[in-house]
């Protein structure tokens, strides 16, 4: 492919990307690979760019720009040259006029920057932006650490997590011995904390209330030494049923699933009412402390949206109280740096509720209220609030 024609198409995955935003659609990274499979034409050269100058495009633009033209135009102001590739030839798009849109250049929309956690310094905002890291999780059912960097001699250990490793950029993980059985997973350093910080010990009944695909289901079983009960509950049937193929692998035979649904009439496990020694709610949330892997979402939050978000992060963490016995304990973590989202939830919660917050066992963070903050600047993983409290006994 030509300069022009790359910049075209660039110009066209950010018009679907821009699109799917707007209206709740596929994420950026599905969106980049179903437009490269039916344009096999594209070599491996050509996807890198033009993946690179997508991503630079949407890093760049904190507010929705009104096309990929126009986003691309606002790297052109970063990028004299690309301006070059804007020339009208076959295949390519036409030069830039004047007066047209152009994309400016931020973090996020203003009224979203406004309700970030004070504690919260402004560099810790624009590092939301970096490349993320790719951690891995050694799962002590298989191995030690020691076993996995034997195995995985590009990987460092990470900072805080005692079972985390961080590989080089673009590692194939999947590739691997390593991750075929089941001794490493894909998962942040700062999801692993926040599951350390559960304090999960075997013959535990444990309950992970937003289980997801069971990414933390699986942290907590290896270390419970997959001995005692979990409960993986969600209300998405598609991520839930993806847990299974992960139990096999991970040797791990204590998780039971359940889909739930937060809207139904009547109490939400009701089976488990006061019998729960831990309950994780890993709530849905805006996903401001994952910009770093998916930056497209800042375009697709509004306040309503956000009200809708923070009303069910309520009602989970009424249902997860209820859950709890006495002595057992409930984590309430979002991968979100938003006041609403993090320390105004477990402040509410915490004020209607008989449990009691205490510290979490954890070797880094940033303290907010009654939690903690984990942020990419000065933590080095993807963004997190995270809370834990004790019902008296």
């Amino acid at each position: 492919m030509t300069p022009a024609a790359r910049s075209q198409a660039a110009i066209e995955l950010l018009d679907e990307i821009i699109a799917a935003a707007r209206g709740g659609g596929a994420a950026a990274d599905n969106l980049i690979a179903r437009y490269f499979k039916d344009r096999r034409f594209a070599g491996s050269k050509d996807r890198r760019e033009i993946r690179a100058l997508v991503f630079r495009a949407i890093r760049r633009a904190g507010d929705r720009p009104v096309s990929g033209r126009a986003a691309l135009l606002g790297v052109a102001r970063d990028m004299p040259e690309l301006l070059e590739t804007l020339d009208g030839s076959p295949h390519g798009a036409p030069p830039p006029v004047d007066g047209e849109p152009v994309a400016e250049a931020g973090i996020a929309p203003a009224w979203l920057l406004e309700r970030f956690d004070p504690a919260l310094e402004p560099a810790e905002r624009a590092a939301l932006l970096e490349r993320a890291t790719l951690d891995l999780r050694v799962n002590r059912l298989e191995g030690a650490r020691e076993d996995a960097l034997a195995e995985l001699p590009e990987a460092v250990p990470t900072l805080w997590s005692p079972v985390g490793l961080r590989m080089p950029e673009g590692f194939r993980v999947e590739q691997t011995e390593a991750w075929r059985r089941g001794l490493v997973e894909i998962q942040d350093e700062g999801s692993q904390l926040i599951c350390l910080g559960c304090e999960a010990v075997p013959d535990m009944l444990v309950v992970d209330l937003c289980a997801g695909a069971g990414g933390k289901t699986l942290a907590l079983a290896a270390e419970m030494a997959d001995r005692g009960r979990i409960l993986a509950s969600d209300a998405d049937r598609g991520r839930l049923s993806r847990i299974a193929q992960r139990l096999r692998r991970a040797g791990i035979s204590i998780v039971e699933t359940r889909l739930v649904n937060p809207n139904r009439e009547g109490a939400m496990l009701a089976d488990l009412a006061g019998q729960a020694d831990l309950v994780l709610v890993d709530a849905p949330c805006s996903g401001t402390g994952t910009w770093r892997r998916n930056p497209e979402t800042r375009w697709r939050i509004t306040p309503e949206r956000l009200a809708r978000l923070t009303a069910l992060q309520a009602h989970l963490l009424d249902v997860a109280a209820s859950l709890v016995r006495p002595g057992g304990r409930l984590v309430y973590a979002v991968c979100s740096l938003l006041a609403e989202e993090g320390r105004d939830q477990a402040e509410a919660l915490t004020g209607r509720s008989a449990l009691v917050p205490e510290p979490l066992p954890m070797p880094t963070g940033i303290v907010s209220g009654p939690g903690l903050l984990l942020s990419p600047a000065r933590d080095g993983t993807d963004g997190f609030f995270v809370a834990r409290w004790q019902r008296p006994c």
